[in-house]
Protein backbone atom coordinates (compact mmCIF):
# COMPACT_ATOMS: atom_id res chain seq x y z
CA UNK A 1 0.00 0.00 0.00
CA UNK A 2 1.06 3.48 -0.58
CA UNK A 3 1.67 6.07 1.86
CA UNK A 4 -0.99 8.26 2.75
CA UNK A 5 -0.65 11.69 1.21
CA UNK A 6 -1.71 13.76 5.17
CA UNK A 7 -1.33 11.99 7.99
CA UNK A 8 -2.11 14.34 11.17
CA UNK A 9 -2.54 13.22 14.55
CA UNK A 10 -3.16 15.56 17.59
CA UNK A 11 -2.73 19.14 15.72
CA UNK A 12 -2.77 22.08 17.96
CA UNK A 13 -2.22 25.88 17.04
CA UNK A 14 -1.26 28.21 19.60
CA UNK A 15 -1.39 32.15 19.33
CA UNK A 16 0.48 34.23 21.19
CA UNK A 17 -1.96 37.38 22.10
CA UNK A 18 -0.85 40.30 24.31
CA UNK A 19 -3.29 39.53 27.02
CA UNK A 20 -1.91 35.43 26.85
CA UNK A 21 -1.57 32.33 24.71
CA UNK A 22 -4.53 30.96 23.38
CA UNK A 23 -5.25 27.73 21.40
CA UNK A 24 -7.06 28.03 17.89
CA UNK A 25 -6.68 24.88 16.74
CA UNK A 26 -7.05 21.76 18.97
CA UNK A 27 -6.42 18.15 18.73
CA UNK A 28 -7.25 17.66 15.19
CA UNK A 29 -6.75 14.72 13.38
CA UNK A 30 -6.58 14.23 9.67
CA UNK A 31 -5.69 11.63 7.05
CA UNK A 32 -5.94 11.45 2.77
CA UNK A 33 -4.69 8.87 0.81
CA UNK A 34 -3.43 9.09 -2.78
CA UNK A 35 -6.42 10.37 -5.32
CA UNK A 36 -8.84 10.56 -1.80
CA UNK A 37 -10.51 14.25 -1.11
CA UNK A 38 -11.94 15.70 2.00
CA UNK A 39 -13.80 18.87 2.65
CA UNK A 40 -13.00 20.44 5.76
CA UNK A 41 -16.37 22.78 6.48
CA UNK A 42 -17.67 24.51 9.16
CA UNK A 43 -18.57 28.52 9.62
CA UNK A 44 -15.91 31.61 9.43
CA UNK A 45 -13.32 31.29 12.64
CA UNK A 46 -13.89 27.77 13.22
CA UNK A 47 -10.15 27.62 12.46
CA UNK A 48 -10.58 25.74 8.91
CA UNK A 49 -7.84 28.33 7.39
CA UNK A 50 -5.62 28.04 9.72
CA UNK A 51 -5.36 24.59 10.01
CA UNK A 52 -4.67 24.32 6.37
CA UNK A 53 -1.67 27.03 6.60
CA UNK A 54 -0.33 25.04 9.52
CA UNK A 55 0.09 22.11 7.19
CA UNK A 56 2.20 23.85 5.32
CA UNK A 57 3.85 26.01 8.30
CA UNK A 58 2.71 28.81 6.56
CA UNK A 59 1.53 30.70 9.72
CA UNK A 60 3.28 33.78 11.59
CA UNK A 61 5.83 33.78 14.47
CA UNK A 62 2.98 34.47 16.97
CA UNK A 63 1.66 30.68 16.30
CA UNK A 64 2.93 27.65 17.58
CA UNK A 65 2.11 24.69 15.87
CA UNK A 66 2.52 21.08 17.53
CA UNK A 67 1.49 17.61 16.87
CA UNK A 68 1.85 14.36 18.21
CA UNK A 69 2.41 13.22 13.88
CA UNK A 70 2.41 15.92 11.12
CA UNK A 71 3.13 14.14 7.72
CA UNK A 72 2.36 15.88 4.57
CA UNK A 73 3.26 14.17 1.21
CA UNK A 74 6.09 11.87 3.13
CA UNK A 75 7.65 14.39 4.75
CA UNK A 76 7.43 15.26 8.65
CA UNK A 77 6.68 19.15 8.37
CA UNK A 78 7.75 19.93 11.93
CA UNK A 79 11.53 18.51 11.36
CA UNK A 80 12.07 20.78 8.34
CA UNK A 81 13.77 23.61 8.40
CA UNK A 82 12.87 26.95 6.21
CA UNK A 83 15.34 26.03 3.23
CA UNK A 84 13.28 22.66 3.10
CA UNK A 85 9.93 23.52 3.36
CA UNK A 86 10.55 26.04 0.92
CA UNK A 87 11.37 23.04 -1.63
CA UNK A 88 8.55 21.09 -0.45
CA UNK A 89 5.81 23.83 -1.15
CA UNK A 90 4.96 23.99 -4.66
CA UNK A 91 6.58 20.85 -5.27
CA UNK A 92 5.26 18.03 -2.78
CA UNK A 93 2.36 19.76 -1.92
CA UNK A 94 0.44 22.91 -3.65
CA UNK A 95 -2.27 25.30 -2.22
CA UNK A 96 -4.56 27.05 -4.01
CA UNK A 97 -5.88 30.11 -1.86
CA UNK A 98 -9.07 31.67 -2.44
CA UNK A 99 -8.26 35.25 -4.03
CA UNK A 100 -6.46 34.69 -7.65
CA UNK A 101 -6.36 38.44 -7.73
CA UNK A 102 -4.69 38.72 -4.72
CA UNK A 103 -2.25 35.86 -4.93
CA UNK A 104 -0.54 36.00 -8.44
CA UNK A 105 1.57 39.09 -9.30
CA UNK A 106 -0.24 42.31 -10.88
CA UNK A 107 2.68 43.57 -13.00
CA UNK A 108 4.15 39.60 -14.10
CA UNK A 109 2.30 38.13 -17.16
CA UNK A 110 1.25 34.62 -16.40
CA UNK A 111 4.30 33.13 -18.32
CA UNK A 112 6.50 34.27 -16.11
CA UNK A 113 4.33 33.40 -13.10
CA UNK A 114 3.96 30.02 -14.85
CA UNK A 115 7.27 28.85 -16.06
CA UNK A 116 9.38 29.58 -12.60
CA UNK A 117 8.21 27.20 -10.53
CA UNK A 118 8.92 24.37 -13.20
CA UNK A 119 12.25 25.89 -13.98
CA UNK A 120 13.48 26.21 -10.01
CA UNK A 121 11.80 22.69 -8.62
CA UNK A 122 11.82 20.85 -11.79
CA UNK A 123 15.02 21.58 -13.14
CA UNK A 124 13.25 22.38 -16.80
CA UNK A 125 14.49 24.37 -19.46
CA UNK A 126 12.85 28.07 -20.48
CA UNK A 127 11.39 26.11 -23.40
CA UNK A 128 10.81 22.83 -21.80
CA UNK A 129 8.90 24.64 -18.78
CA UNK A 130 6.71 26.57 -21.48
CA UNK A 131 5.41 23.78 -23.28
CA UNK A 132 4.57 22.57 -20.03
CA UNK A 133 2.89 25.29 -19.31
CA UNK A 134 0.35 25.41 -21.93
CA UNK A 135 -0.16 21.85 -21.78
CA UNK A 136 -1.39 23.01 -18.62
CA UNK A 137 -3.54 25.58 -19.26
CA UNK A 138 -5.01 23.26 -21.32
CA UNK A 139 -5.63 20.98 -19.11
CA UNK A 140 -7.76 23.51 -16.32
CA UNK A 141 -9.64 23.94 -19.56
CA UNK A 142 -8.11 27.51 -20.80
CA UNK A 143 -9.13 27.47 -24.66
CA UNK A 144 -6.65 29.98 -25.97
CA UNK A 145 -3.37 29.19 -23.82
CA UNK A 146 -1.19 30.95 -25.94
CA UNK A 147 -2.71 34.58 -25.34
CA UNK A 148 -3.30 33.48 -21.68
CA UNK A 149 0.51 32.89 -21.03
CA UNK A 150 0.76 36.92 -22.49
CA UNK A 151 -1.52 37.99 -20.34
CA UNK A 152 -1.49 39.83 -17.16
CA UNK A 153 -3.98 39.02 -14.37
CA UNK A 154 -6.54 41.59 -14.68
CA UNK A 155 -7.06 40.53 -18.44
CA UNK A 156 -8.45 37.37 -16.90
CA UNK A 157 -12.01 37.03 -15.89
CA UNK A 158 -12.31 35.28 -12.16
CA UNK A 159 -12.79 32.15 -13.42
CA UNK A 160 -9.78 32.09 -15.43
CA UNK A 161 -7.36 33.70 -12.86
CA UNK A 162 -8.97 30.50 -10.74
CA UNK A 163 -7.48 28.10 -13.62
CA UNK A 164 -4.33 29.88 -13.52
CA UNK A 165 -3.86 29.44 -10.41
CA UNK A 166 -4.59 25.52 -10.22
CA UNK A 167 -2.50 24.97 -12.82
CA UNK A 168 0.32 26.97 -10.98
CA UNK A 169 -0.47 24.15 -8.25
CA UNK A 170 -0.04 21.29 -10.61
CA UNK A 171 2.77 22.46 -12.62
CA UNK A 172 5.53 20.59 -10.37
CA UNK A 173 3.10 17.50 -10.12
CA UNK A 174 2.31 17.47 -6.61
CA UNK A 175 1.16 14.97 -4.39
CA UNK A 176 -1.42 17.06 -2.36
CA UNK A 177 -3.37 19.87 -3.19
CA UNK A 178 -4.76 22.19 -0.61
CA UNK A 179 -7.54 24.32 -1.41
CA UNK A 180 -9.02 27.20 0.34
CA UNK A 181 -12.40 28.64 -0.84
CA UNK A 182 -10.96 28.49 -4.13
CA UNK A 183 -14.48 29.19 -5.78
CA UNK A 184 -15.13 32.64 -3.58
CA UNK A 185 -16.33 35.66 -5.01
CA UNK A 186 -17.23 33.72 -8.43
CA UNK A 187 -20.59 33.31 -10.26
CA UNK A 188 -22.51 29.98 -9.16
CA UNK A 189 -21.46 28.53 -12.68
CA UNK A 190 -18.22 29.42 -12.89
CA UNK A 191 -17.66 27.82 -8.94
CA UNK A 192 -19.90 24.40 -10.07
CA UNK A 193 -16.80 24.71 -13.30
CA UNK A 194 -14.37 24.96 -11.14
CA UNK A 195 -15.17 22.26 -8.52
CA UNK A 196 -15.68 19.62 -11.36
CA UNK A 197 -12.60 20.47 -12.61
CA UNK A 198 -10.98 19.82 -9.50
CA UNK A 199 -12.84 16.43 -9.05
CA UNK A 200 -11.75 15.47 -13.05
CA UNK A 201 -8.19 16.60 -11.99
CA UNK A 202 -8.19 14.65 -8.81
CA UNK A 203 -9.23 11.22 -10.75
CA UNK A 204 -6.94 11.71 -13.31
CA UNK A 205 -3.96 12.21 -11.84
CA UNK A 206 -4.64 10.37 -8.58
CA UNK A 207 -4.21 13.56 -6.30
CA UNK A 208 -5.19 14.07 -2.43
CA UNK A 209 -7.32 17.13 -2.27
CA UNK A 210 -8.01 18.85 1.05
CA UNK A 211 -10.85 21.54 0.38
CA UNK A 212 -11.61 23.97 2.82
CA UNK A 213 -15.10 25.59 2.63
CA UNK A 214 -18.15 26.77 4.57
CA UNK A 215 -20.52 25.67 1.45
CA UNK A 216 -22.12 22.57 2.03
CA UNK A 217 -23.57 22.10 -1.78
CA UNK A 218 -19.75 22.31 -2.51
CA UNK A 219 -18.74 19.44 -0.23
CA UNK A 220 -21.78 17.43 -1.83
CA UNK A 221 -20.01 17.80 -5.50
CA UNK A 222 -16.83 17.81 -4.38
CA UNK A 223 -15.39 15.29 -1.45
CA UNK A 224 -15.52 11.69 -0.66
CA UNK A 225 -15.41 12.64 3.17
CA UNK A 226 -15.88 15.36 5.42
CA UNK A 227 -14.56 17.09 8.44
CA UNK A 228 -16.87 19.32 10.59
CA UNK A 229 -15.01 22.05 12.68
CA UNK A 230 -16.41 23.90 14.99
CA UNK A 231 -13.88 26.56 17.69
CA UNK A 232 -10.89 24.68 16.46
CA UNK A 233 -11.85 20.94 16.78
CA UNK A 234 -13.44 18.23 14.34
CA UNK A 235 -16.88 17.53 15.78
CA UNK A 236 -17.81 15.17 12.95
CA UNK A 237 -16.27 13.28 10.14
CA UNK A 238 -16.99 10.47 8.25
CA UNK A 239 -17.78 9.78 4.33
CA UNK A 240 -20.30 12.74 2.97
CA UNK A 241 -23.31 10.44 2.10
CA UNK A 242 -23.00 8.78 5.58
CA UNK A 243 -22.73 12.39 7.20
CA UNK A 244 -25.53 14.40 5.00
CA UNK A 245 -27.83 11.49 5.52
CA UNK A 246 -27.46 10.55 9.41
CA UNK A 247 -25.77 13.77 11.12
CA UNK A 248 -24.23 12.81 14.40
CA UNK A 249 -23.48 15.84 16.08
CA UNK A 250 -26.07 18.65 16.58
CA UNK A 251 -23.62 21.37 14.90
CA UNK A 252 -23.69 19.29 11.65
CA UNK A 253 -27.47 19.11 11.90
CA UNK A 254 -28.02 22.73 12.65
CA UNK A 255 -25.62 23.56 9.61
CA UNK A 256 -27.61 21.07 7.20
CA UNK A 257 -30.89 22.29 8.54
CA UNK A 258 -29.66 26.12 7.41
CA UNK A 259 -29.76 25.18 3.74
CA UNK A 260 -32.33 26.09 1.83
CA UNK A 261 -33.86 24.15 -1.09
CA UNK A 262 -37.37 24.36 -3.25
CA UNK A 263 -39.27 22.99 -0.19
CA UNK A 264 -38.28 25.59 2.63
CA UNK A 265 -40.98 27.92 2.92
CA UNK A 266 -41.12 30.94 5.62
CA UNK A 267 -37.87 31.70 7.87
CA UNK A 268 -34.72 29.58 7.14
CA UNK A 269 -33.72 27.89 10.55
CA UNK A 270 -30.75 29.87 11.54
CA UNK A 271 -28.33 28.51 14.19
CA UNK A 272 -29.00 30.60 17.82
CA UNK A 273 -25.94 32.74 18.90
CA UNK A 274 -22.56 32.86 17.83
CA UNK A 275 -18.97 31.00 17.97
CA UNK A 276 -17.09 32.10 20.68
CA UNK A 277 -14.07 34.30 19.71
CA UNK A 278 -10.98 32.82 20.85
CA UNK A 279 -10.67 34.49 24.75
CA UNK A 280 -14.45 32.97 25.07
CA UNK A 281 -13.61 29.00 24.96
CA UNK A 282 -14.54 27.76 27.97
CA UNK A 283 -14.29 23.96 29.59
CA UNK A 284 -16.42 21.45 27.90
CA UNK A 285 -17.96 20.75 24.47
CA UNK A 286 -17.67 24.34 22.52
CA UNK A 287 -20.92 23.89 20.75
CA UNK A 288 -22.93 23.77 24.01
CA UNK A 289 -24.05 27.19 24.92
CA UNK A 290 -25.32 27.19 20.91
CA UNK A 291 -26.45 23.22 21.60
CA UNK A 292 -30.40 22.96 22.44
CA UNK A 293 -29.54 19.37 23.12
CA UNK A 294 -26.62 20.08 25.99
CA UNK A 295 -26.70 18.58 29.20
CA UNK A 296 -24.52 19.17 32.76
CA UNK A 297 -22.05 17.19 31.46
CA UNK A 298 -21.43 19.02 27.99
CA UNK A 299 -20.73 22.10 29.85
CA UNK A 300 -17.65 20.46 31.95
CA UNK A 301 -16.20 17.68 29.81
CA UNK A 302 -14.76 17.96 26.11
CA UNK A 303 -16.26 15.01 24.05
CA UNK A 304 -14.13 12.63 22.27
CA UNK A 305 -14.62 11.86 18.86
CA UNK A 306 -15.75 8.54 18.57
CA UNK A 307 -17.88 6.65 16.04
CA UNK A 308 -20.86 4.35 16.13
CA UNK A 309 -20.23 2.95 13.07
CA UNK A 310 -16.60 2.50 11.20
CA UNK A 311 -15.51 5.47 9.28
CA UNK A 312 -18.30 8.11 11.44
CA UNK A 313 -17.27 9.54 14.25
CA UNK A 314 -18.78 12.54 16.01
CA UNK A 315 -17.65 14.11 19.28
CA UNK A 316 -20.89 14.61 20.85
CA UNK A 317 -21.92 13.15 24.53
CA UNK A 318 -25.87 13.08 23.71
CA UNK A 319 -25.48 11.49 20.59
CA UNK A 320 -22.45 9.33 20.27
CA UNK A 321 -21.16 8.88 23.84
CA UNK A 322 -18.16 7.46 24.15
CA UNK A 323 -18.49 3.58 26.19
CA UNK A 324 -16.43 4.92 29.64
CA UNK A 325 -19.15 7.58 29.55
CA UNK A 326 -22.43 6.15 28.89
CA UNK A 327 -23.79 5.95 32.48
CA UNK A 328 -22.77 9.51 33.34
CA UNK A 329 -24.94 10.63 29.96
CA UNK A 330 -27.92 8.52 30.90
CA UNK A 331 -27.56 10.15 34.39
CA UNK A 332 -27.28 13.67 33.13
CA UNK A 333 -30.75 13.43 30.27
CA UNK A 334 -32.17 11.98 33.55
Amino acid sequence: MSAPALDVHDLTVTMALSDGDYPVVSGVDLRLEPGERLALVGESGSGKTVTALALLRLLPQMAEITAERLDVAGHHMLEQDERHLNALRGDDVAMVFQDAMASLNPVLRVEKQLVAPMRRHLGLSAAEARARALELLSQVGIPDPERCLRAHPHELSGGMRQRVMIAMALSCRPKLLLADEPTTALDVTIQAQIIQLLVDLSDQLGLACLLVTHDLGVVARFAHRVAVMYAGRIVEEGPVHRVFADPRHPYTRALLGSIPSTKTSGRLPQIDGVPPGLRERKLGCPFAPRCPDAIDMCRSVVPPLVGADVGHAAACHVTTPAPELVPAVRAGLR
